[in-house]
């Protein structure tokens, strides 16, 4: 039986988790297909507007409750989690950990450069952002999904 802190924990990871996943999904099958649709110009003047705002309060309190929340119910609940639990929290977090890792040295790089190419070439700007972007998107999302499915089963 896992005490009320570490059921807490599991269940705030599962709601902030699948918000995460949520947001990556949307981005994977609406917004980017959208945005594909847009002219150089359009499409990398949208671009380094979401990279303005999207790491704003709300995503922050996303991102990192999305590691901190499965670490803290795997950490407090050492002890009481059963075979299904422990290991399904555990393989969760693991998930999180490399899309965020993913994240931090794929597409974030990303962003910054097409950032700094504001003011240049937009056709040459987009050609090196949007394919690898995307395709970083792809798997950190994939991992995202994947930890969201751990944390219900866990729960």
């Amino acid at each position: 039986m896992m005490s009320a802190m570490t059921s807490l924990f599991l269940a705030l990871s599962v709601i902030v988790n699948g918000l995460y996943a949520g947001f990556l999904l949307t981005f994977l099958i609406a917004v980017m297909p959208g945005l594909a649709e847009l002219t150089d110009e359009q499409f990398t003047a949208a671009m380094r507007r979401f990279n303005e705002k999207v790491p704003g309060p709300v995503f922050l309190v996303l991102f990192v409750g999305a590691v901190a929340l499965p670490a803290a119910a795997f950490f407090t609940g050492l002890g009481e989690h059963d075979e299904t639990t422990g290991p399904a929290v555990l393989g969760a977090l693991i998930c999180v950990v490399v899309s965020h890792l993913v994240t931090i040295a794929g597409n974030v790089p990303l962003n910054n450069a097409l950032a700094a190419a504001e003011g240049g070439d937009d056709s040459t700007a987009r050609a090196a952002f949007e394919s690898r972007w995307n395709t970083f998107h792809q798997v950190r999302t994939a991992f995202n999904l994947v930890a969201c499915v751990l944390l219900a089963v866990a729960l």
